[in-house]
């Protein structure tokens, strides 16, 4: 199924993707409390890794107008989900978030058919 309004469609898909970025990048910030409480605790590695992945995931999320945005997005999942070797808890909060990125990208492919293909361009005024 095709979106009536795919120029519509792509921005507000675009929307849900930069939201989707800031909240993991949010998550992440959470991360180093939970790991600073537990077994090895919290190194300078540990706390720079996750730093620079939250800064990568939030700006991630103010380039979802771009084309590229979505790819970018897309990327930084791999190493959202790999937060789960420094906290046991990540492996759940980013196997969720890793989830909802995958429906977002299905939801994109029924309602612009690509998942990664360029937004649409509105149609021209008459």
């Amino acid at each position: 199924m095709i979106a009536p309004d795919p120029v519509r469609a792509g921005r507000a898909l675009g929307g849900v993707a930069a939201a989707i970025l800031l909240l993991e990048g949010i998550a992440v910030l959470f991360v180093p409390r939970g790991i600073a409480q537990s077994g090895d605790g919290l190194t300078g590695f540990r706390l720079t890794v996750l730093l620079v992945l939250a800064l990568l995931l939030i700006l991630a999320s103010g380039l979802q107008r771009r084309p590229q945005g979505l790819l970018i997005g897309t990327v930084l999942q791999v190493p959202l989900l790999l937060t789960g070797l420094f906290s046991s808890a990540m492996w759940l909060v980013g196997g969720l978030f890793v989830l909802i990125w995958a429906y977002l990208l299905q939801v994109r492919k029924d309602l612009l058919g690509s998942a990664f293909g360029s937004p649409p361009s509105a149609p021209p005024a008459d």
